[in-house]
């Protein structure tokens, strides 16, 4: 495993009530906040893993789990390899066959299988030094202007959320 993957955890998933945006909002040791964008189907799927609810029929993350564990495969951990172009890219790590395999995989469908199979979700640290935020506050309880910076593709989404309870709870849903 490379020694800049830094270990994270899903801190929330956020739903604006007044537009179609989510966000999977992870979290490493040191406060530090990695907002990525997710569809509506991907961030149910992450939520309905996050909560423990079944579901009758199995979801497509659901699905890719019982074809990994079936085919013999032992998936490892996720990792957020990747900022280009404003897209974040990830990889399920697993082991085949006694090798290590790396499949490319969009960030919000890896971190649903991580949820399912219960591996460990990481972040380059490059990733987390071009677009993680601390969510220090003003007394006027907004972000610090560097910080807006770094937020710029996310302005909009945010301007919709309450940022002000980061870090107050492992894996909770926020609806706004």
């Amino acid at each position: 495993m490379d020694k800049d993957l830094l270990p994270v955890s899903i801190d929330s998933v956020r739903v604006s009530m007044v537009s179609p945006h989510r966000i999977v909002v992870l979290k490493d040791e040191t406060e530090r906040f990695l907002p990525i964008w997710i569809g509506p189907f991907e961030s149910d799927a992450i939520t309905i893993a996050l909560q423990g609810n079944q579901v009758a029929r199995p979801l497509t993350h659901d699905l890719l789990k019982s074809v990994i564990t079936e085919s013999g495969a032992t998936p490892s951990y996720i990792v957020v390899r990747e900022l280009r172009d404003e897209t974040f890219f990830a990889s399920i790590i697993m082991q085949v066959d006694g090798k290590t395999v790396e499949i490319d995989a969009r960030p919000s469908d890896a971190i649903a299988l991580a949820v399912r199979i219960s591996v460990p979700i990481y972040v380059k640290e490059s990733v987390m030094e071009r677009a993680a935020i601390r969510p220090s506050q003003t007394a006027e309880g907004k972000v610090t202007k560097e910080e807006a910076e770094k937020l710029e593709a996310f302005r909009d989404l945010l301007e919709d959320l309450d940022l002000d309870d980061l870090g107050k709870g492992e894996g909770k849903v926020k609806e706004d």
